[in-house]
């Protein structure tokens, strides 16, 4: 039998490609069966919150029904782990909450590490937290906030949703950046640590912007300033902290991860999607009521996001000597 050279090469060069073509097949058809996204906390949290906002118009635009499951426990590890061991196909999603750049740090015998094992699909909102104060404190201004602490050592405590959450790291951020020591008290939750600050057990909150809106507006707490490096459109008359300790800023931030090795295509194609939501009128506006601002963006630009929030909050927790509980 004659070998024939030149039909061997192109058999070859379409085996070749056959890869390619059955992960842009795999990308057109996505999805074919519902999705789920996976929610490392108890139903009513801010993540969960957003999760059920995405879940609806990624249902109306792709066909298929998105279904938020949350699996709560261990600051969203047991969460992430199942995302972290699913089938890299598009069919499992991580909502992703803060906790994504700090537990690394605070717990260091995971069975994963997020940016390695992990592909970021798309940032959603970022949410500043309110550095606020119960009525009952003579201050007014995050000036007279640190000259109080500085002139009453010991006397002032503050409240945060637990050891290593956003509102704990924020707290001692401003420790070190504005040079007081305002007291850790942490509880199980947003919920009972501000049932405590309006009723004046702890003095000062770092609580996010969700949690504190609807206190603030009703008069029980008294907003000294936010912790973006922006303005919120939620409290537009109130200072950003960094107005006052430069370089200051704290937030929780959102957004979606798929596993690992999830093809480009599907990544994309989420990634326009949740972008194209954010556009949305609708979808906007019910953000902007949680005092969100919006992360539009690439994958690439939410991977940026989080590594560089991972190296900032490595260095306040280890400054901080937080070990989670």
């Amino acid at each position: 039998m004659q070998f024939d050279r030149r039909k061997f090469l192109h058999l070859a060069a379409g085996a070749a490609a056959l890869p390619a073509i059955a992960g842009t097949a795999r990308a057109d058809t996505y999805p074919s069966r519902a999705v789920r996204i996976i929610v490392g906390f108890a139903a009513g949290s801010t993540t969960d919150t957003l999760a059920r906002i995405l879940a609806p118009w990624l249902t109306v635009r792709l066909g298929q029904t998105f279904i938020v499951e949350n699996r709560p426990g261990a600051a969203a590890n047991i969460a992430t782990d199942a995302v972290v061991k699913s089938a890299a196909d598009g069919y499992t999603l991580l909502m992703v909450a803060p906790v994504a750049a700090t537990n690394g740090w605070l717990y260091p015998h995971l069975n994963y590490d997020f940016l390695r094992d992990l592909a970021p699909v798309a940032g959603v909102v970022r949410v500043p937290n309110v550095l606020e104060v119960n009525p009952m404190v003579p201050v007014k201004t995050v000036p007279e906030l640190i000259a109080y602490a500085k002139a009453n050592p010991g006397k002032l405590s503050y409240e945060s949703a637990g050891v290593g959450t956003a509102s704990h790291l924020a707290g001692e951020m401003f420790n070190g950046m504005a040079g007081v020591k305002l007291q850790h008290v942490p509880y199980h939750g947003d919920g009972p640590a501000m049932i405590d600050l309006m009723g004046g057990q702890v003095q000062v909150g770092f609580a996010t912007m969700t949690a504190s809106l609807g206190h603030i507006r009703a008069g029980k707490l008294r907003a000294l300033a936010v912790t973006t490096s922006k303005r919120s459109d939620a409290l537009p008359d109130v200072p950003c902290v960094s107005d006052f300790v430069p370089g200051y800023e704290a937030s929780s931030w959102f957004g979606v991860a798929a596993p690992k090795s999830t093809p480009a295509e599907i990544v994309d194609k989420l990634n326009r999607e949740i972008n194209a939501g954010l556009a949305d009128d609708k979808v906007k506006a019910r953000l902007a009521d949680m005092g969100g601002m919006l992360l539009t963006g690439s994958p690439a630009d939410y991977r940026k996001l989080i590594a560089a929030e991972t190296e900032k909050w490595g260095k306040v927790i280890r400054a901080a000597g937080i070990k989670a509980e």
